[in-house]
């Protein structure tokens, strides 16, 4: 009976070690993925989703005048299943890589590169742009403290901090 109450606490033990270890490999910036359909196209967005973690993001992080890869790790990646118009734009079918230059002034131009890709924006090569459109920012009260894409009926939204960075699709 001893034997088989010391197995058992041998087992909880175990079951314990490996759930606290299982927890600290939990990726600092996990994958993620936003899908919507606008005007009858399929789109799709896969990006990691780092965490503002008490950081200044904009100017500071992700600098500003300086091309980011739109998320962490991999370059985040754009894929449209029809042409379509962004920002009054032509963007063919496809998928790209997606990169934004933040602007002090309240902008940020938004990039689709053909080089789908990509570890982050190291080997960005501005020869490969499908498609480079300028965009208002808009600051917000409410914190994003993970970064999000959110595709809706007229475009997708970048969030993060206290920044989001809208963009028009039809």
């Amino acid at each position: 009976m001893k034997l088989i109450a010391k197995l058992a606490l041998l087992f909880v033990a175990l079951v314990s070690v490996n759930s606290a270890v299982a927890q600290e490999k939990k990726p600092a910036s996990p994958a993620a993925e936003a899908k919507g359909t606008i005007n009858g196209a399929a789109i799709t967005i896969k990006y990691n989703s780092p965490f503002v973690k008490g950081r200044q993001i904009w100017g500071s992080l992700v600098p500003y005048g300086q091309v980011w890869r739109a998320g962490a790790n991999d370059a985040t990646t754009f894929e449209t299943s029809k042409a379509i118009k962004v920002e009054g734009k032509d963007l063919a079918a496809g998928t790209y890589s997606l990169f934004i230059i933040p602007q002090e002034n309240g902008t940020a131009t938004v990039i689709f590169n053909k080089e789908a890709k990509q570890w982050g924006a190291y080997k960005y090569n501005e020869k490969q742009d499908a498609l480079r459109v300028t965009v208002k920012t808009k600051k917000v009260d409410k914190l994003a403290e993970s970064l999000t894409y959110t595709i809706t009926k007229t475009g997708v939204v970048l969030s993060w901090e206290k920044l989001e960075v809208p963009f028009t699709v039809k």
